[in-house]
C-alpha cells in the first residue's frame, strides 16, 4: 500500500515543526508544502504557491492527486480554503470559512462565548469611538482593545489606564493602524491571572485535549515592550494541574465543540484556547483555529503519537482517541528573531551556526523566516528561527535552547534571555547552566 500523499500549506516555523512531525509518519508518502521554506525543504517538496491563493492551494492539490492537506496559518483558513478543497473532494485538516470565524471574528467569538455561556471576560463590541471610549470607562480605566479581525498575533492591545486604553481605540477605529482588521473592536474587562494555552483536537464532536504551552508575547525581557508573534515557548505549562486541565475541557473547549454545531458552523481541526486563569476559575480570553507558533515548536517535539492519522481522522470527521501519548520530557523554544522586530527590520541577512545548534543533544532549529539566496542561507522576516530544546525538565531545557542559540549568528539577531520565567518562578528553581546573552 502506497503511503499518503500530503500537503502542508504555510511557509513559517509553525509550519516547519508540522513537517518535521508529519514526515516521521510511517504511514506519509510524499509531503509538499506550499510555500515552505529552507527548513521545510529538509522534509518535503518546497512549491512557489502562496499560502494564501486559495484557488492555486486547490489547484496544486487536484494536479498532485493530494490525499490530505494540512493547513498551517489562520488566513487561508479565514479565506476558505478548506472549503475550496473539500468542493474538489479533498480532504483538509482545518475548519471550514464559517467555523474558522472563531479567530477571524473576535465579535463573533465573544457573541458565542455569551450567548452558551462559556466563562470570559465582560465584553462591548464598537464602532463607534465615542461608545468605546465610555464603555473604557465603565470597566474602571484598565482595559484590553483587540481588533475585531486578524491582525498577525498583534491585535490585542493590554491597557493599564483609561489613557492608554483610548489611544488603543484610536489607532484602531480613527488612525486604522490595523486597517480593515481594526473597522470594529472588541473592549473587554482587563483580567488578574496567568495565561496560558490549551489545545486540542476535534473532529466537529469528540474533543482530544493535546497538551499545554505558555508562550511570551512580549519583545522584551520582562515582558516588556510591544507584542510580538512570539519570542518564545514553554511546554508543558506548570501552571496548568491535570485537575484544572479537565476543567477547562469541560467548561471550555467541548461547550465550543457543541456551540459551533448547534449554530450551523461544525468545528473540524486544532482549537487552541488562550485562557487567564484568573482567581474565579479559567476565563477564556481568545481563540485560534490553529496551532500556535511557536507553541507549536514545543509540543510536536514531545507529541509520542503520529501526528498523520489523527489530522485525517479530524478531516474525515470519524472519531479521534480520548487522548495522545506525551514524551515526560520539557520543550522550550527561543525565537531568534530579527533587530528592529516587530518594528522595521532588515533582510537579507546571511545566517551562520544552526548546524552547530543542532548538534546540542535534544536540539532542533525550525526556520520560521528563512531564504536561499546565492546559495546562503539568509534572513527573511521578523521572526527568523526558533532553536527548541528537549530536556528532562523545564530548567534543564531553557538552558539547552540558550546554550543552542548563542551558537547562532547574523547582524543585529535579538531574543530573549528570560524565555521559560514564569514557570521557573513556579517550580521554584532557575535555569542549569549559564544563559549566554546574544
Amino acid at each position: 500500500m502506497s503511503g499518503l500523499r500530503v500537503l502542508l500549506v504555510g511557509g513559517g516555523g509553525r509550519e516547519h515543526a508540522l513537517a518535521w512531525k508529519l514526515a516521521r509518519s510511517p504511514r506519509l508518502g510524499t509531503l509538499y508544502a506550499a510555500p515552505g521554506n529552507p527548513g521545510t525543504a529538509r522534509v518535503a517538496e518546497c512549491v512557489p504557491v502562496r499560502a494564501d491563493d486559495v484557488a492555486a492551494i486547490a489547484d496544486l492539490a487536484e494536479r498532485e492527486r493530494i490525499d490530505l492537506t494540512v493547513v498551517g496559518p489562520e488566513v487561508p483558513l479565514a479565506l476558505g480554503v478548506v472549503d475550496a478543497l473539500e468542493a474538489r473532494g479533498r480532504r483538509a485538516f482545518g475548519p471550514t470559512r464559517a467555523a474558522a470565524a472563531l479567530e477571524s471574528s473576535k465579535a463573533f467569538a465573544k457573541d458565542l462565548f455569551d450567548r452558551h455561556g462559556i466563562p470570559t471576560a465582560r465584553f462591548g463590541t464598537f464602532d463607534d469611538p465615542g461608545r468605546a471610549r465610555a464603555f473604557v470607562h465603565e470597566l474602571g480605566g484598565r482595559a484590553v482593545v483587540k481588533t475585531d479581525g486578524l491582525a498577525a498575533g498583534k491585535g490585542a492591545i493590554l491597557c493599564g489606564s483609561a489613557s492608554e486604553a483610548e489611544r488603543a481605540i484610536g489607532d484602531m477605529l480613527e488612525r486604522r493602524v490595523f486597517g480593515d482588521a481594526g473597522a470594529r473592536v472588541v473592549v473587554e474587562e482587563y483580567l488578574e491571572g496567568e495565561e496560558v494555552s490549551v489545545f486540542a483536537l476535534t473532529d466537529g464532536r469528540t474533543v482530544c485535549p493535546l497538551a499545554s504551552a505558555q508562550d511570551h508575547k512580549a519583545v522584551f525581557d520582562g515582558d516588556q515592550g510591544p507584542n510580538t508573534g512570539g519570542m518564545g515557548a514553554y511546554s508543558p505549562a506548570p501552571v496548568l494541574p491535570p485537575v484544572l486541565a479537565e476543567e477547562v475541557l469541560r467548561t471550555v473547549l467541548r461547550p465550543t465543540i457543541r456551540a459551533m454545531s448547534a449554530e450551523g458552523r461544525p468545528y473540524r481541526g486544532v482549537l487552541y484556547a488562550g485562557l487567564m486563569l484568573t482567581a474565579a476559575g479559567p476565563r477564556l480570553l481568545e481563540y485560534n483555529v490553529r496551532f500556535g507558533d511557536p507553541e507549536c515548536q514545543v509540543l510536536m517535539p514531545r507529541l509520542v503519537d503520529d501526528l498523520l492519522p489523527l489530522c485525517e481522522a479530524v478531516a474525515a470527521g470519524r472519531g479521534l482517541p480520548s487522548s495522545v501519548a506525551w514524551r515526560p520530557e520539557a520543550a522550550v523554544c527561543v525565537v531568534i528573531a530579527s533587530g528592529g522586530y516587530p518594528g522595521e527590520y532588515r533582510t537579507g541577512l546571511p545566517i551562520e551556526g544552526i548546524e552547530r545548534a543542532e548538534a546540542h543533544p535534544g536540539v532542533t532549529v525550525f526556520h520560521a523566516g528563512t531564504a536561499r539566496r546565492d546559495g546562503r542561507l539568509t534572513t527573511a522576516g521578523g521572526r527568523v528561527l526558533g532553536v527548541t530544546a528537549l530536556e528532562g525538565d523545564i530548567p534543564a531545557a531553557v538552558a539547552a535552547a540558550y546554550a543552542a542559540a548563542a551558537e547562532i549568528r547574523f547582524d543585529g539577531l535579538h531574543y530573549r534571555r528570560d524565555i521559560g520565567h514564569r514557570a521557573l518562578q513556579r517550580l521554584g528553581q532557575r535555569p542549569r547552566g549559564t544563559v549566554v546573552s546574544p
